[in-house]
């Protein structure tokens, strides 16, 4: 029962508290056919625990439910590498051995989902829990929206907040499932990109707003007796959102991918991938009014992943460590290994390599 309050206290925390909640997603392909999906997570109100875990083939979970962990029992059939915030069972990011990436992004305000009925446990599965299912059901998107339409997602808490989340298969097909009042509204992706709130509709529409902006410099052009002239390279985005509310993100995400040039390789478009996703690091002190203390960590964007679904190999570096690590999903049986949960780090300190001169 303390598991169950200590999770119930966490999950309205989170969800709760509107100005610390941001990720950002985008997705790349390669000049050799690769698909990169690559995303942040934020939380700027405590460290968020992340843990990887690594779940073979034939493991079976419990969904939480209000009050208990007595929801809906499911059994991977393909194993996944997952990326987990503050309790295991909570995979916000991952990959299976089919070559299906999943990952949930944080949507206050505008979802909502269906009450839970206890009658209907057995077939509910939580919010935060509905990637971990997914990954060890599913291959390709089409199968995705065949087995969400079979269960009841509900929250664990109902004074939380929604998420919906973001899906993508080997063949770099993308959709977006936001559930909007008490109905599954899926979405084709083919921009790629994803944040918060408000709805995905609404930000697609919203980019029309930026329709003026362009890669490259603004020309010069004469006005009245003078002529204005850029100040440096980049005039062309002048106008750009820098905040890093959802919608200002989303605009930026949009360019900046639109605008990058296309990579030879995966592992090239990964790297790439990394450093796009370097803009929108949230630095802890953002996140909080001038009379709040900030939290002791280094940065509100606690982690950041990207997926080659192709190749099945997922990459992440994290707030403490900047170095980029990686799970090749070819190299693990997952008809023989065992279930296992290990921290992103294991030491919480940025490695710093000191130069010798000789």
């Amino acid at each position: 029962m303390r598991r169950i309050l200590l999770i119930t206290f966490f999950i309205f925390t989170i969800h709760s508290v509107s100005n610390v909640e941001a990720c950002t997603g985008i997705t790349l392909r390669s000049k050799d056919g690769a698909c990169i999906v690559a995303r942040t997570i934020e939380w700027g109100g405590s460290n968020l625990n992340s843990r990887y875990v690594v779940v073979p083939r034939g493991y079976t979970q419990r969904s939480y439910v209000p009050g208990g962990i007595d929801g809906m029992e499911f059994t991977a059939q393909y194993g996944y590498v997952g990326l987990a915030v503050e309790e295991s069972a909570f995979v916000a990011e991952g990959l299976n051995e089919a070559g299906l990436s999943a990952g949930l992004f944080y949507f206050p305000g505008y979802g909502e989902y269906e009450a839970y009925d206890p009658s209907e446990k057995a077939t509910s599965i939580a919010d935060l829990q509905l990637v971990p299912w997914i990954l060890g059901q599913c291959a390709t998107v089409d199968e995705v929206k065949e087995a969400i339409s079979q269960v009841h997602v509900v929250s664990i808490d109902p004074r939380a907040s929604t998420v919906h989340w973001r899906f993508t298969d080997v063949s770099g097909r993308q959709i977006v499932l936001e559930i909007i009042d008490r109905q599954l509204v899926f979405y084709e992706n083919p921009l790629g990109v994803l944040t918060n709130s408000p709805d995905f509709d609404w930000q697609l529409t919203n980019l029309n707003n930026y329709v003026n902006l362009y890669s490259g410099s603004a020309p010069s052009q004469p006005f009245g007796s003078m002529t204005l002239s850029s100040f440096g390279a980049g005039s062309g985005f002048l106008g750009l959102p820098g905040d890093v509310t959802p919608p200002s993100r989303f605009v930026r995400a949009a360019f900046y991918q639109t605008t990058a040039p296309q990579q030879d390789s995966a592992l090239l478009t990964v790297l790439q991938c990394f450093q796009i996703l370097n803009n929108f690091d949230i630095p802890i002190g953002v996140e909080f009014s001038r009379d709040q203390t900030p939290t002791d960590i280094p940065s509100a964007t606690q982690w950041t992943s990207a997926t080659n679904m192709r190749d099945r190999i997922l990459y992440y570096r994290t707030m403490d460590n900047s170095a980029i690590r990686s799970f090749d999903l070819r190299t693990i049986d997952f008809s023989r290994v065992k279930y296992q949960e290990h921290p992103l780090d294991d030491v919480r300190r940025q490695p710093v390599l000191p130069i010798v001169i000789q």
